[in-house]
């Protein structure tokens, strides 16, 4: 039974493999998925609650799913509460497919440090379908409103762009200098192999979360969330790195004492295209699981960073600053359904990542493949 099978028979690694892609199917089409535009405000709708969906028209007459223009009334001094004035009198239809803000899908832009702009590398295709929506004055905020009118479900598709893609773009960073520093130590050993060592012990004791608060909070404060993603990530990546390493140096001082590479040296070819060509590949079963299970880390420091305020800033969503709304009291007991999405989704990534990490490390141990 080769790896991949094994890997299909794992229920709970298919069930994270699914749920992944549907988030990142989801966040790619963000624009399409979500009815409204994540910054506009609705005209007297902060802090509504999710949209009931009716079927039937006052008359008792069934009309198909639609909703009912909803704005925010008085709010009730003793108990907080406030009136929700709808409007019956002008159903709105709920429809698939329907023409809405205006966008450029599957747009793709590069942030790069301050005092540059970002490059845009595709500037995308020019579109105002969105999956669904109401036809008429009525609005569709399945989550409810935040406290600018913004739709939050809209916000929560938006948001998933960083904090999905954080992870991968730190992998893509940290692993490779993580393989290419391990590499090197545990091929020439000797005072290369004691000093990259030392600096990796060096990093290793630094508490990642209290350097990452340490340095978000000196950050110029005119720094676009772009900006501060893109310096999120490297910070992340190059305090990451060193863990990966040191296993990989392990791993390499065993593999350099194997046949193919003794031969390969023997044909006179270069230190550096062994390590890369022959040696790190053969450590790619764990640097696979490795990386699945190192991307939930970025996740959680992306929205700890963001859910204190040094992270990505408002407006820009993101599911971290999604989550800030939990420190004001009255919003965690009156509007709750700010807060639980977030970080179910949170919840779910995380463990998704890991459910796919347990079961590739099953499928791809090299004693389970000889079965």
């Amino acid at each position: 039974m080769n790896w991949w099978q094994k890997l299909k028979k794992n229920s709970l690694a298919r069930f994270g493999a699914v749920l992944l892609l549907i988030f990142y199917i989801t966040v790619i089409a963000a624009d399409f998925v979500a009815p409204y535009d994540p910054y506009a405000s609705q005209p007297d709708g902060s802090l509504l609650p999710p949209t009931q969906i009716y079927w039937r028209n006052p008359a008792g007459q069934f009309i198909g799913p639609h909703v009912y223009p909803t704005t925010q009334g008085p709010t009730d001094l003793e108990t907080g509460n406030r009136e929700l004035i709808v409007d019956r009198e002008n159903p709105s239809p709920i429809r698939l497919f329907v023409k809405g803000p205006e966008y450029q899908l599957l747009q793709i832009r590069l942030p790069l440090p301050p005092k540059f702009e970002e490059v845009e590398l595709f500037s995308g295709i020019p579109a105002n379908l969105h999956l669904f929506g109401a036809v008429g004055e009525g609005k569709v905020n399945l989550l409810g409103t935040d406290e600018q009118g913004r739709d939050q479900f809209s916000r929560l598709v938006h948001g998933g762009r960083i904090s999905l893609s954080i992870g991968l773009v730190g992998i893509a960073i940290s692993f490779p200098l993580g393989l290419l520093i391990g590499g090197i130590s545990g091929y020439f050993g000797g005072w290369i192999d004691a000093i990259l060592m030392r600096l990796v012990e060096v990093l290793m004791t630094i508490p990642t979360l209290y350097l990452l608060v340490a340095l978000a909070a000196v950050l110029p404060p005119g720094l676009t969330s772009a900006q501060r993603f893109l310096l999120i990530v490297l910070i992340t990546s190059l305090v990451g790195w060193s863990g990966l390493a040191r296993v990989i140096r392990g791993q390499v001082l065993s593999i350099k004492e194997r046949e193919f590479v003794q031969a390969s040296q023997a044909m006179g070819a270069k230190p550096l295209y062994i390590i890369v060509r022959h040696v790190l590949p053969q450590t790619a079963t764990y640097v696979i699981i490795s990386a699945t299970l190192a991307v939930p880390s970025f996740i959680v420091a992306e929205s700890v960073l963001s859910l204190i305020g040094l992270g990505i800033q408002q407006p820009d969503p993101s599911w971290g600053n999604l989550l800030t709304l939990a420190t004001n009291a009255s919003i965690l007991v009156l509007q709750p359904w700010l807060i639980w999405p977030p970080a179910l989704l949170i919840i779910l990534t995380v463990l998704a990542f890991n459910l796919l990490g347990d079961g590739l490390r099953d499928a791809l141990d090299p004693r389970s493949l000889q079965r």
